[in-house]
């Protein structure tokens, strides 16, 4: 009976320590939702709406020049063009789409015209209008009814 129990509150321990390690992420590794890349001026996420999440006003958006996210000093930004922890893209299935950076000498920039991201013959690419950045496509940023990529920050 004692061997059941030691092996009992073992497990509860084991259980108790899993928990407390999935409760306590760091802010470094929480992403934050900064909206949508996306085209359409209509969807409430999409950083085409100005009454959105592409509000000048809105306190993290890529829109907001006072934001760490928008403005052209911050290592975070998007429009900085020395940013190396800009936000990330990835596509309503989760896969990874690069950054969403002014950067043109990152590899992952969506502004890198060589780069996997931003060359217009990568089938990856925002710049390529018959891959991933084709008007017609249903998940493309530029599709102005479609949902876009999610645009991600790190906190």
């Amino acid at each position: 009976m004692a061997h059941r129990i030691g092996r009992k509150a073992h497990v509860m321990k084991t259980l108790g320590i899993l928990i407390m390690v999935l409760l306590w992420t760091p802010a470094s590794l929480q992403a934050e939702d900064l909206g949508n890349l996306s085209a359409n001026p209509y969807d409430a996420d999409s950083i085409a709406n100005p009454f959105g999440k592409g509000s000048a006003f809105a306190p993290n958006g890529v829109n907001n020049s006072f934001s760490p996210y928008g403005s052209p000093f911050s290592n975070q930004s998007a429009t900085n063009p020395f940013a190396t922890e800009a936000p990330r893209l990835y596509d309503q299935q989760g896969n990874y789409r690069g950054k969403l950076s002014a950067n043109p000498f990152e590899p992952d920039s969506a502004s890198n015209q060589f780069g996997r991201y931003g060359s217009p013959f990568s089938q990856e690419s925002l710049s390529n209008p018959y891959g991933a950045g084709s008007p017609y496509r249903q998940d493309s940023p530029k599709n102005p009814y479609g949902k876009g990529w999610r645009i991600e920050g790190r906190q």
